[in-house]
Formats: structure tokens, C-alpha cells, sequence
């Protein structure tokens, strides 16, 4: 079955992580791949804050290539399926469902579009035994097939741009690109700093951090798109996270930026020497980056994030890292994810040289797992009939 078209289902749950990956895919599929790509997104006005070409009072529109639709989880109604004929490949992503009315149409088409399940990101060994696993439809005469991103072989991979490569060497091999991005931001770079990029949930050692870098023996720069993570620092100062305001305390200064884009936000990454990153996409591009990174995952009541975090640490330790910095890294990843201690900043900062190599030889690594859209294409083509 040829794959030239393709629907795809996302809400915006994390605000800015699941459709994060959707919008990431959907272009990337337009763009690289030459498919149609229609978009359906349930909250249109967080959308615009990642993508600044939606207009979040239109129904219908085109970004970057792709078509734009807002739908409903849970919705009966056909009115916004009037007139759609399902594409080539349907995508629902992480968790979501599609519409009844949708499903009708997909089993009334001939030949039958390829049914994906696009699952969240995990570490987990069990990731490779539920890849590419199907699910027949118990009523209609459909199949969907799991599709897992991952780590590993025998996992869907990871989104990554086959372009990403040559644009970073460029970034960081050109002072007028790096220059660009500050003046972009509205930052003027301080001599020295070490260059932190903050993105993350609440966190209530947040507070021990700041003070830590406040009292360090070094200078940290800490760059905060607008967002939770700003109002938790602007609090820690005893302000509100005004764009372009800066903020200074001992050893530490504070910028708070715009909520970068996403096609700029890979530079910010590759700009710092150290960045905290939240949820899925963000987690994803700073692998991409090659330099030392911090995740907070996103919390679950049942502590089933822990368990996720865990299983990446382990997996980075295995092929990436050495036994100390891996360490230290899980130690420090633990304290941001709230395992009960505080983070160790003087440690984390000794071992930054040894977990910026690891990471890169990490990315390179994943490169051989192949790209996500690329083996989703494939996938659908080769195995689904």
C-alpha cells in the first residue's frame, strides 16, 4: 500500500508535549516526505503558542504545509467529518480516540487506511514485545497496529529531521547564527556564565536550586521561557516573569524569554551548556542536541514516572554514559523528580565535561535506530495491507 496521506488525532494534554510531537511529525511527514497531512487538535489557543502561524479562532486552516482541524475527544457528532474522507494512514496519538463517526468512514473506504496507535516514549524493555503489535477493530472491519517510539531496536525510534545534523554543526560553528538567536531572545550573553535553559513543570526543589546557583562559586545565566517554570522563578525573586525582565542574585542571573517556537528551539538547546527539559518533545530534542540535559518527567499519581525515568537512566548508562557521571546524572535526576533529596549542583556541574561527551556518543547511537517518521512510513507501506 502506497502512504501519501495521512490523519492525525492529538490533544493537548501536557499543553505544549503531546502536541508538541504531533506538529513535529505532521511537518516533518509535509516536508521531507511530500505527504498531504491533516492535523486534528482539540485546543487550538495552547497550539498557537507553539506554532504562532495557527490562528486559534479558525476551524480550518494551513501552518507550514499542513491542514489544520479542531475536533472534540469524545465527539459523536459528524458534523466535522462533513465532506472528510479519511487518508492514506491514521494516526491516533497517545491514548486519544478516534471519533465513531470517523471510524464509519474509515471502514466504508476502499482500500482501508493504515490505523497507527502513536504511543508515548518509553525506555521500558517491554516497549520492544508491544511494537507493531495489531488490534482488530470488534466491530468494524479495521485493524490498528501499536507503534512505539523508543531507545532501542525493535522500537519505532525517535523524530529527528534528516537536515538536524548540518543545521547544528552551522549553528555552532557560526558566531552570527548564535548571535541572532540572543538579539531573537532579547538576551545579552554574560561573559563566563555558564548557560542554563529551564523548561519544566512545577518543581518544589526549584527553590533549592536557584539558591544553590545564587551561592555557587561560578556564574550560571539561566534562560526561562514564559510558562510554568517563569512564574515559579519570578516567585522565588518576589516578582512575576515579565518578557525580556532580568533578574539578578549573587552568582546567578535570571532572563525570562519568549515561549520559543518550535523550529527555534532547537538553537536555544544547542546555545546552552546545560538544559532542563520537560514531558516528551522537549525530552526528544535535547538528545538531538549533544549536550548535557535534565529531564522532568511528567508526574503520574501512581509514580509510574518513576519507573520510566529509571528505565531511560538505566539505558543511558549502559551505552552512553561511564559509571560515575552516570551516577551522578541519576542522582541528580532523581532530587529533580522529586525522590525525596535535593539536588546536587556542585556534583552535577564536576561532571557536565564527561556527560556532554556521553550524550553525544548516545545521539549517535539512536541515529541508527532510524528516524520515527521515516520507519512509520515504512511500517505502514510494508506491513499493513
Amino acid at each position: 500500500m502506497t502512504i501519501r496521506s495521512w490523519d492525525i488525532f492529538c490533544t493537548v494534554i501536557d499543553n505544549f508535549g503531546d502536541i508538541g510531537v504531533c506538529w513535529r511529525l505532521a511537518r516533518q511527514l509535509a516536508h521531507e516526505h511530500g505527504h498531504a497531512v491533516r492535523l486534528w487538535v482539540d485546543d487550538l489557543a495552547s497550539f498557537a503558542r507553539l506554532a504562532p502561524d495557527v490562528d486559534a479562532t479558525r476551524a480550518v486552516q494551513r501552518a507550514s504545509g499542513v491542514e489544520v482541524r479542531t475536533w472534540q475527544p469524545g465527539q459523536d457528532d459528524d458534523a466535522p467529518f462533513t465532506n472528510i474522507v479519511p487518508h492514506d494512514a491514521v494516526i491516533e496519538a497517545f491514548a486519544c480516540h478516534i471519533p465513531e463517526p470517523f471510524l464509519a468512514r474509515m471502514a466504508a473506504r476502499a482500500p482501508k487506511p493504515a490505523w497507527i496507535n502513536l504511543e508515548y516514549l518509553s525506555a521500558e524493555p517491554w516497549v520492544r514485545e508491544h511494537h507493531a503489535l495489531p488490534s482488530p477493530h470488534p466491530r468494524l472491519p479495521l485493524v490498528k497496529y501499536f507503534f512505539f517510539p523508543g531507545f532501542d531496536t525493535g522500537t519505532g525510534g525517535l523524530l529527528r529531521e534528516s537536515l538536524l545534523d548540518g543545521q547544528r554543526t552551522g549553528f555552532q560553528s557560526s558566531p552570527a547564527a548564535q548571535a541572532s538567536l540572543w538579539h531573537r531572545l532579547g538576551v545579552e550573553p554574560v561573559e563566563g556564565a555558564l548557560k542554563v535553559s529551564l523548561f519544566a513543570y512545577r518543581n518544589p526543589v526549584l527553590p533549592a536550586l536557584l539558591e544553590q546557583w545564587r551561592d555557587g562559586s561560578e556564574p550560571v545565566q539561566c534562560l526561562v521561557p514564559q510558562g510554568i517554570a517563569a512564574q515559579q522563578v519570578a516567585e522565588w525573586f518576589g516578582s512575576t516573569p515579565a518578557q525580556d525582565a532580568a533578574y539578578f542574585a549573587g552568582n546567578l542571573s535570571v532572563e525570562f524569554i519568549p515561549f520559543v517556537r518550535q523550529e527555534y528551539y532547537d538553537e536555544l538547546l544547542w546555545a546552552c551548556d546545560l538544559n532542563f527539559v520537560r514531558g516528551e518533545d522537549s525530552f526528544v530534542r535535547a538528545h538531538w542536541a549533544a549536550r548535557p540535559f535534565i529531564w522532568h518527567i511528567y508526574p503520574q499519581e501512581d509514580a509510574a514516572h518513576r519507573v520510566k525515568l529509571d528505565a531511560w537512566l538505566d539505558l543511558f548508562a549502559r551505552h552512553g554514559a561511564g559509571e560515575e557521571p552516570a551516577q551522578t546524572l541519576r542522582a541528580f535526576s532523581h532530587a529533580w523528580n522529586g525522590y525525596g533529596q535535593l539536588p546536587d549542583w556542585p556534583a552535577l556541574v564536576a561532571s557536565l565535561p564527561a556527560l556532554g561527551a556521553a550524550t553525544d556518543r548516545w545521539q549517535r547511537r539512536l541515529q541508527h535506530l532510524g528516524d520515527l517518521a521515516a520507519n512509520l512510513v515504512a511500517f505502514c507501506e510494508n506491513q499493513v495491507k
